[in-house]
């Protein structure tokens, strides 16, 4: 039998972490989770995100990571990845890597891995930061060829207000933010809680649906060679992309 897939999170400050532990201890088999916070100052604006992604704030949590001992690590930061476009994400991710000296990604690389996986080019987007955060993700996803067919906001300047938006909300807003021509809907930010809805999530909309929680633990599975079909988190780990 393998060893248990020990997953190293680098999360800013407080919002939507739990989120990870439930998800780990559902997966079959079960993973574990080590969570590390990063400094930084809980505002969604491009500037300040990008000091949140800054190498002097996420660097020391990743050498806390490689003292514990992680199979992987994940920065579970979508704004504060994407910020940097596409090049830059990957070279924060690689940054990561050499110092927990584990295969590491963000929650904005693994959003483009997903919707590779998924073979996905149209999507619609619904993001609770404001505009111009929310079109650093649409231009992000550009640079790869993914288009949006539609962009919603709900414009909240913090990662506390995201987390503390519930169930009814999240399926509503999701809702009213697809676009008949996409194939898929995006829910970008890792402040909001989604694994315990994302089967409602997919049900409301008829779509598939990618959150930024669940593509991050998707992500670090698939780094860690151990990806493997799953109930319940929504059609991304059904399995049905991994032949």
């Amino acid at each position: 039998m393998a060893a248990s897939l020990r997953i190293g999170i680098l999360y800013p400050l407080s919002a939507a972490e739990d989120d990870y532990p439930r998800m780990a201890a559902a997966l079959v088999p079960p993973v574990e989770v080590r969570i590390v916070h990063t400094d930084a100052v809980d505002l969604h604006d491009v500037d300040v995100l990008r000091e949140t992604g800054d190498r002097e704030h996420i660097l020391p949590g990743a050498a806390e990571l490689r003292a514990v001992g992680v199979d992987v690590c994940m920065w579970a930061c979508t704004s504060g990845s994407f910020v940097f476009g596409v090049q830059g994400a990957r070279r924060q991710a690689q940054e990561v890597a050499e110092v927990v000296g584990a295969p590491a990604s963000s929650t904005s690389l693994a959003f483009l891995q997903a919707l590779h996986a998924l073979n996905l080019t149209r999507v619609a987007i619904a993001a609770s930061y404001p505009e111009k955060v929310a079109q650093a993700f649409v231009s992000f996803l550009a640079e790869e060829g993914v288009a949006a067919l539609h962009l919603g906001t709900l414009g909240l300047l913090t990662g506390v207000e995201v987390g503390n938006l519930g169930r009814e909300a999240i399926l509503r807003f999701a809702r009213e933010n697809d676009h008949r021509d996409a194939q898929a809907i995006l829910i970008p930010d890792t402040a909001l809680h989604s694994v315990d809805y994302l089967e409602d999530l997919e049900q409301h909309t008829g779509k598939i649906v990618l959150t930024a929680n669940q593509v991050t633990m998707w992500e670090a599975l698939r780094l860690a060679g151990r990806l493997a079909p799953q109930s319940g988190f929504g059609r991304l780990m059904k399995g049905e992309s991994y032949g």
